[in-house]
């Protein structure tokens, strides 16, 4: 229906995260993480994620904010496009439709850019 390709990755080692994030400049739209313990503690991964600049929607399948207070804080939400949390296995589609929404609305600012630039 939307005409999009998945690529999964699974690691819980913090560099290989890291990796994977700069692999996907210049050649996927968008990212959807869930960075389980690395959330509170990684400014590697937020600085990866923050580089690529990337559309990225930050998942966690718990409601973080009713757990233990040091797991409220997220590092690398300040450098996502949004944050799902507590819908469980859902909140991967949930982000699957943020990131095609998000991708969508560059397409279409791109698109109106150039046409501006071509009626100049």
């Amino acid at each position: 229906q939307n005409n999009v390709e998945l690529d999964f990755f699974q690691s819980n080692f913090e560099g290989e995260i890291v990796d994977k994030i700069q692999e996907c400049l210049g050649t996927v739209d968008g990212i959807i993480i869930n960075a389980a313990g690395y959330t509170h503690t990684s400014v590697a991964i937020r600085d990866a994620i923050a580089a690529v600049a990337l559309p990225t929607i930050e998942v966690h399948i718990s409601n973080v904010y009713r757990r233990e207070e040091f797991r409220q804080k997220s590092l690398i939400a300040p450098v996502c496009s949004g944050t799902i949390v507590g819908f469980g296995p859902f909140g991967y589609h949930l982000a699957l439709m943020g990131i095609i929404q998000i991708c969508e609305q560059i397409k279409n600012l791109r698109a109106m850019q150039q046409a501006q630039q071509t009626n100049k």
